[in-house]
C-alpha cells in the first residue's frame, strides 16, 4: 500500500507502523519542522529499501533518521548500515522505554514521543557525494510531489489547479 491512499480515511496511515512507531515519527517530524528541516517519510531509496524518515535542511543537508519502537525492533534491523551511502547523518529514534545502549554508536540517538524528540547523541557527519546527493533530492521533491497530487484527489481537487507554471 502506498503511503498516501485514497481509498483510506486517512490518507496518511497506511498500516504498516505500530502506534508507538507513528508515535516516535511524529515527535521527530516535529523536532525537524521546528529547526528548520522538511521531511518525508517512508522514502524509497535507490537501493529499493525504504527509509523511515529523510529530513532535508535548508542547505541540502540529508539525514535519515530509523524509527525504532522496541528492542526486538532493532535486533530484527540489519539494514541500516546500507542507509550511510544516502545521507550526511544517520540518527535512530526511539521512546524513553527503551534502551538507550543497546543503539549503535555510529548513529546519533533521539528519544521522541507524539509531542516532540530530543537529540541525545549527535550523528557523526560524514557528507555524500555530489551526484548520490542529486539523487536523493530528486527522490525526495518527487515523493513529495506525487503524495501531493494524492493529496489533492483525496479531497476532491484538481491538482493541475495548483501547476505553477
Amino acid at each position: 500500500m502506498p503511503i498516501v491512499s485514497l481509498n483510506a480515511a486517512n490518507p496518511f496511515v497506511d498500516g504498516r507502523q505500530s502506534q508507538r512507531a507513528l508515535a516516535i515519527r511524529t515527535g521527530v517530524e516535529r523536532y525537524f519542522t521546528d529547526a528548520g528541516w522538511a521531511t518525508l517519510p517512508e522514502l524509497t531509496l535507490p537501493t529499493g529499501r525504504r527509509a523511515d524518515l529523510v529530513a532535508l535542511s535548508g542547505k541540502g543537508q540529508i539525514c535519515i533518521v530509523e524509527v525504532k519502537s522496541s528492542v526486538a525492533d532493532l535486533k530484527a534491523d540489519n539494514k541500516w548500515p546500507e542507509y550511510h551511502e544516502y545521507c550526511d547523518e544517520l540518527i535512530f529514534a526511539t521512546l524513553a522505554d527503551v534502551p538507550a545502549e543497546i543503539f549503535p554508536e555510529e548513529a546519533g540517538f533521539m528519544v521522541a514521543d507524539a509531542h516532540g524528540a530530543e537529540l541525545l547523541r549527535q550523528p557523526p557527519v560524514e557528507k555524500i557525494a555530489a551526484a548520490r546527493r542529486k539523487v536523493i533530492h530528486l527522490a525526495f521533491a518527487r515523493a513529495s510531489a506525487q503524495r501531493l497530487a494524492r493529496c489533492c484527489a483525496h479531497a476532491g481537487l484538481d491538482s493541475t489547479l495548483f501547476n505553477d507554471s
